[in-house]
């Protein structure tokens, strides 16, 4: 008898906490001593001072160490102290979930929506519903949801037009609000800079994502990264197999050239499909009718 398939959905929360290691650490815990769940990835970063977590599992526990770590983030982030470069609405900033195994979209977003309820319920952080779990279209785009930020909140949510979908129109005095919704796998990918102007990673990034007129499925800010002495353009590539990694390099390296700027490297934030990564080789190595049934490790697993 075949054995049945347990579900599994990822999550990718973003906290606003990227320096205090004790912080950070008891964030993790929330994963690492989990049943159910494994800890895939974790990344922190002074300069943003953020940390993107990436985590899987059953339903269930993922719902349990997700809440832990709200619950953590909500007694030991104070957003009125809070510093950093990357954009940021609340302590916990965003929470995705992403259907991995036997869970279908709407699945996901039935469970994000159960979530929503139980972070206002608990911790009475109010609560945006975005990506496919978006109560309206207007609100699908995180950006739009962020836009001024923590401070710019207080007013923001007293608007008709900006009710939280969950919750009051107050935001938490220190948490601020958040983000919950499902989504499709997401790559985060930054691209260096050989320069310490912000003006040209700003006019970069304008020229690369679509909401200026860019590649369709790209998000891109630009980033201070004070403590290298460079900046940065900071892309989330929101559908990869639509908009390649490496066709945003080459179009971030093409913008940089009428600055005079160079390239000095890239990164990938978090976790990352093969295919993206196999797709960029494959360009950069020049490959004729190369196909992912020539990687050695595919047909092993067939």
């Amino acid at each position: 008898m075949k054995a049945t398939m347990k579900k599994i959905i990822e999550t990718v929360p973003n906290f606003s906490e990227g320096r205090n290691a004790v912080k950070i650490r008891k964030i993790l815990d929330c994963f690492t001593g989990a049943k159910g769940v494994k800890l895939l990835d974790h990344h922190k970063d002074k300069d943003h001072n953020r940390l993107v977590v990436t985590a899987a599992g059953e339903p269930v526990s993922i719902k349990k160490a997700v809440l832990a770590a709200v619950d953590v983030a909500v007694k030991t982030i104070d957003l009125r102290k809070h510093k950093g470069e990357h954009p940021r609405m609340g302590a916990v900033d965003v929470i995705p979930f992403v259907p991995i195994r036997d869970v279908s979209m709407e699945e996901a977003v039935a469970f994000s929506l159960d979530v929503a309820k139980e972070i206002w319920r608990s911790f009475r952080v109010p609560v945006f519903l975005y990506e496919e779990s978006a109560s309206r279209p207007d609100r699908r785009a995180l950006p739009d949801i962020r836009r001024g930020e923590f401070e710019g909140m207080r007013e923001k949510i007293k608007d008709s037009q900006w009710k939280p979908d969950f919750g009051d129109t107050a935001v938490h005095p220190t948490a601020g609000v958040v983000a919950v919704g499902a989504r499709r796998p997401l790559v985060a990918f930054n691209v260096n800079l050989a320069t310490d102007s912000m003006a040209t990673a700003t006019a970069i990034a304008r020229a690369v994502r679509c909401q200026s007129g860019g590649l369709r499925y790209c998000r891109a800010i630009a980033i201070n990264l004070r403590e290298r002495g460079i900046v940065q353009v900071s892309m989330n590539m929101t559908d990869y197999t639509q908009t390649p990694l490496y066709r945003a390099l080459e179009m971030v390296r093409m913008e940089a050239r009428r600055y005079g700027v160079d390239v000095i490297g890239s990164e990938i934030v978090g976790l990352v499909p093969s295919d993206a990564m196999i797709e960029s080789a494959a360009y950069y190595m020049s490959l004729e009718n190369f196909t992912t049934d020539q990687i050695l490790e595919n047909k092993l697993a067939d």
